[in-house]
């Protein structure tokens, strides 16, 4: 493969390859992986490279590596896919267990940002906050919230730090949801979002757009919720 089509920089390329390997499993866990020589001839790059690629996996815990034994796969990423994105109402409603919600910004907006959905009428302005989801001490999720402003007073703190942002609107007194929408995409992290979930530059991510309305047409709830892409799982019932 050539690494030179792509201005990001080669070892961070070389190490979302190596990720990949050990998650499908060309690397197995507990395998000895190839030596650095072996794999800068392979890849036709500097020993050097090689290394700082390595090392990305490494800070992961992805790898060990053993001075005069070699570097071995000690963990798979796919085994840690317990991040379901929910497909029905009731599971978007349902918060995850083990999860906690640090509230990084929270301000007021004339619109919002990352409308998808053309369902609804937009309310005069909307109470805008960012999120940070964390599980065993890791960051998992980013979620940015857009809600009716009229709202404001029926949304405590608790709610903010507690509840999934489609349960803050459900939970609200006096609103009905009456349509809901919600669309996934796959997407790669900028340099913002890599730093706040602790992920290499240009590491996947899964983007989920939510909308809701209430019963008088308002478009009452916006959210865009960024997913590291190493932990989320979608599950669909076919039959």
């Amino acid at each position: 493969m050539s690494l030179n089509k792509s201005n990001i920089s080669r070892y961070v390329q070389l190490a979302t390859l190596f990720r990949r390997k050990i998650e499908i499993g060309t690397w197995q866990l507990g395998q000895q992986i190839p030596t650095v020589d072996m794999l800068a001839a392979e890849f036709d790059v500097a020993r050097a490279t090689i290394r700082q690629a390595l090392s990305i996996l490494e800070s992961d815990g992805l790898i060990e590596r053993h001075r005069a034994k070699g570097t071995f796969v000690t963990f798979r990423p796919q085994e840690a896919l317990w991040c379901q994105v929910e497909t029905n109402w009731a599971g978007l409603l349902n918060a995850r267990e083990g999860a906690t919600i640090e509230v990084l910004a929270r301000g007021e907006s004339a619109d919002v940002q990352g409308l998808v959905h053309q369902i609804g009428e937009r309310a005069p302005s909307y109470l805008h906050f960012r999120r940070r989801h964390w599980r065993n001490d890791s960051p998992f999720m980013i979620g940015e919230v857009y809600i009716d402003k009229r709202l404001e007073q029926r949304i405590t703190d608790e709610a903010l730090r507690t509840k999934t942002s489609m349960r803050l609107i459900a939970d609200v007194a006096g609103v009905e949801v009456t349509d809901a929408r919600q669309t996934l995409t796959i997407g790669t992290a900028d340099a913002e979002i890599a730093e706040l979930l602790h992920l290499p530059f240009n590491a996947p991510v899964a983007v989920v757009h939510r909308s809701a309305i209430d019963a008088s047409g308002t478009l009452v709830f916006v959210g865009v919720a960024t997913y590291r892409g190493d932990v989320v799982r979608l599950d669909f019932k076919l039959r």
